[in-house]
């Protein structure tokens, strides 16, 4: 062999061939070589020199340490059961407008994360992502208003486990399969999951309002609208409230009707959400020299997240007629929630690259429920009874053996 290596580069002198510096690494060298003739005075032996290069000039994150993953997750699974708690106490109405606040600092922190990795390049497509996960998020609170918080979480929360598990594990939407090595393991880990969320959908919470409720005041004789508690105006006058102001399309369906709206919306929400990295992905693995660390992609896909939900308000402003129903008091703990949600989703994009989609969206998708609940336990109190205490503990169990099962599986 270093004979044979000695005679290549010998040649290559003969010849005044100069050999670049390339920004690789090599990773392997083969040499074959054949005895034929050659017309040279370096004998007859002609050699290929092969050689596996690793491409270092994106940013690849191929060769970080597997526990940098877990760590991110872990990170993921704590931002993402706490990142509500801090809007708890306020009222939020129908949502839209908290949820623009929401994404507007979602969008601040992905321009910081932007900036601290150096201004990498921006994939428009990567914006895909962001619009599916706001499109999906708009419907949260009409699918709680039609069909309950417990059950809205279950139906999205297993589509959207069940939708990120598959793309990555079967490699739909033109992604590359990730296949965990321990296959068995991964079944077992997604099927506790999903059981999981349905112990979860069985506790009884007692919510108390806590929220002070503000709501859109008429007084007879003005025409503009205050944001005051019922009742009462700045004189101390006792005004009209004018309830039609909080219904919505949901209160005027039947049962039934409501039910299977709120069944549909709440499959494609889940849907949308459990395929809002793909693009990012897509990128990843079908772009040449695209950069192989999530975080690159974190600003593109908040940008899609920031845009989409500005239009949706801007709609929202128009179908109001101007009048949308804004509050004040959730500005900040909209803007504190969004920090949180935006830190946990970048975390995900790590742990997504570094575990693979079939590892860490079992893992993500049911571990912020633990920590949502125990929110309710230990600070709230909104979980009372030996009853609910005994599901949640199952629901626990089985929640961390299906997240010990899907991180194992990726261990060789």
């Amino acid at each position: 062999m270093p004979r044979q290596l000695h005679q290549l580069l010998s040649m290559l002198q003969l010849y005044h061939i100069k050999i670049p510096v390339l920004k690789t690494s090599i990773k392997a060298v083969t040499l074959t070589g054949t005895a034929m003739p050659f017309n040279g005075t370096t004998g007859g032996t002609t050699m290929t020199l092969v050689m596996t290069t690793h491409n270092s000039s994106a940013s690849n994150d191929t060769g970080t340490p597997i526990y940098w993953g877990y760590i991110s997750a872990g990170v993921a699974v704590l931002c993402y059961g706490s990142n509500f708690v801090a809007v708890k106490k306020f009222e939020t109405g129908d949502g839209m407008f908290f949820q623009w606040i929401l994404c507007s600092a979602i969008w601040m922190t992905g321009l910081v994360i932007n900036i601290i990795r150096g201004m990498p390049q921006f994939y428009m497509l990567s914006m895909l992502g962001g619009f599916l996960w706001a499109t999906g998020n708009i419907t949260a609170v009409p699918i709680i208003k039609a069909i309950g918080l417990s059950l809205g979480m279950l139906i999205w929360g297993s589509f959207n486990l069940l939708t990120g598990w598959a793309s990555g594990r079967f490699g739909m939407f033109g992604i590359h399969a990730e296949i965990p090595p321990h296959q068995t393991l991964n079944y077992i880990g997604v099927g506790l999951a999903v059981f999981s969320a349905c112990i979860f959908a069985t506790v009884r919470s007692e919510v108390s309002g806590d929220a002070q409720p503000s709501r859109m005041i008429i007084i007879p004789g003005d025409t503009e609208e205050l944001l005051l508690p019922p009742s009462v105006n700045q004189s101390g006058e006792t005004v009209h409230i004018d309830d039609k102001s909080d219904e919505n399309i949901m209160d005027r369906l039947s049962p039934l009707n409501k039910r299977i709206m709120g069944c549909a919306m709440s499959v494609v929400a889940g849907c949308f959400y459990g395929i809002s990295f793909t693009p990012n992905i897509y990128v990843q693995d079908r772009y040449a020299n695209s950069s192989q660390n999530g975080l690159d992609y974190v600003f593109g896909h908040f940008s899609g997240i920031y845009a989409t939900s500005t239009i949706y308000f801007l709609i929202y402003c128009v179908v109001m007629k101007n009048k949308p129903r804004v509050y004040p008091r959730a500005i900040l703990p909209s803007v504190i929630s969004g920090v949180m949600w935006a830190i946990a989703t970048s975390c995900w994009f790590v742990a997504n690259k570094t575990l693979s989609e079939p590892v860490a969206f079992p893992i993500i998708t049911t571990g912020p429920g633990i920590v949502a609940s125990l929110w309710g336990v230990v600070v709230f109190r909104e979980v009372k009874g030996r009853r609910n205490f005994l599901i949640m503990g199952i629901a626990f169990t089985v929640t961390i053996a299906g997240a010990v099962l899907c991180g194992v599986s990726k261990m060789k």
